[in-house]
């Protein structure tokens, strides 16, 4: 017999709206009012901040409060230098792949609206055997099909302009979803599946509940660094994404080993409060809910970090979505991943009873 999906048509339509638009570090609004569009019949009040971070709050007049959080952002490319003959080279907004860029279409964000550009690339024929060049930053470009600088102003293009991927959501093989920026849109989809399965299963939280979309991950956790002073939360659970390090050319001795379709990854780290963790694992182990786990050696490298080391100190814990192809415009997660990351959030927060549990995380 089949296993029931948690996800339902309107949450595959939400997830396909919030990946399908640009959302890039610093100019996040348009994606945090779909979110929160979403969000909106399951909670009682929003919370957003001067720099777009959003959370939609549950119980707000409780005393204890807890964050479940993911970031909204994705990467993306400023415009950096415009040359005479009127081609256009970039500098990074995040963790943006240069190897990856060479003949891929691109969306320059201007006030006139989107401009098309493609990455330009030499000939095969062109390069010459051993001497061929790598792509590297400073030797790709974008081409708008202008042949002078003045050509590419007039267009609303000037340094500064924003520039993204326009790759869309797509399903391959049925259960595997495809798309850029899954990192880490994913976790702003995963949080608001939770706020709809507490609603729709009418349950009732004796804290506070914070979904927390923040922005500025890719950057160095800026958005989670802002809201958390904020909130001042309790405990923060935090969702990312971590690589699947079961693909060629990634060794496994330095990456560790979790797996796409495996169930969650656990993180194990400095900023992962043990109890917060313990209690993660061992709901994880009553409702079978498959996980894996995952050691970082000094930082989580995600909004844990920010969370954890702020007020004073935050009890948190990591659960990351195991992804393929991290940075790239083809984004790979296991769908049973995603419902296994959302059933385990939820049935965490049901475990967290009153303000004795609380106390035990201290």
């Amino acid at each position: 017999m089949a296993k029931k999906s948690i996800l339902n048509k309107k949450s595959i339509e939400f997830l396909e709206k919030y990946l399908n638009n640009a959302a890039p570090t610093g100019y996040e609004w348009e994606g945090q009012k779909i979110w929160m569009d979403y969000l909106k019949p399951y909670v009682d009040e929003f919370i957003t901040d001067t720099y777009g971070t959003a959370v939609g709050v549950i119980n707000p007049d409780a005393k204890f409060k807890v964050v479940i959080e993911g970031h909204a952002d994705e990467i993306s490319w400023y415009v950096n230098y415009i040359t005479d003959d009127g081609l256009i080279y970039v500098i990074r907004n995040g963790g943006s792949d240069h190897q990856i860029a060479p003949s891929k279409v691109v969306n320059i964000h201007t006030k006139k609206g989107i401009v098309k550009g493609l990455f330009g690339w030499p000939a095969i024929h062109t390069r010459k055997g051993t001497s061929e060049k790598a792509p590297k930053l400073d030797n790709i470009f974008i081409d708008v099909g202008c042949t002078t600088k003045e050509e590419v102003l007039k267009l609303g293009v000037h340094v500064g302009c924003v520039i993204t991927y326009p790759d869309e959501f797509h399903i391959l093989n049925k259960d595997k979803f495809v798309c850029r920026a899954i990192d880490n849109r994913a976790g702003g989809f995963m949080i608001a599946e939770v706020a709809r399965l507490l609603h729709e299963n009418k349950k009732k939280l004796p804290f506070g509940l914070y979904i927390t979309n923040s922005v500025q991950e890719e950057i160095g956790l800026r958005g989670a660094e802002m809201i958390t002073h904020t909130i001042k939360p309790n405990v923060a659970i935090v969702t990312d994404v971590c690589h699947d390090t079961t693909t060629p050319m990634i060794e496994k001795k330095t990456e560790g080993e979790t797996k796409m379709g495996d169930g969650p990854v656990i993180t194990y780290a400095p900023a992962v409060q043990q109890k917060l963790r313990d209690l993660i694992t061992d709901t994880a182990e009553e409702k079978k809910i498959p996980f894996q786990r995952m050691a970082s050696s000094r930082a989580t490298g995600t909004d844990t970090d920010a969370f954890a080391y702020s007020n004073g100190g935050v009890a948190s814990a990591l659960i990351s979505l195991p992804l393929r192809y991290m940075h790239t415009t083809v984004e790979m997660v296991h769908r049973d991943d995603v419902e296994n990351v959302i059933k385990l959030i939820y049935e965490t927060l049901l475990k967290i009873e009153d303000g004795e549990t609380f106390s035990y995380f201290k």
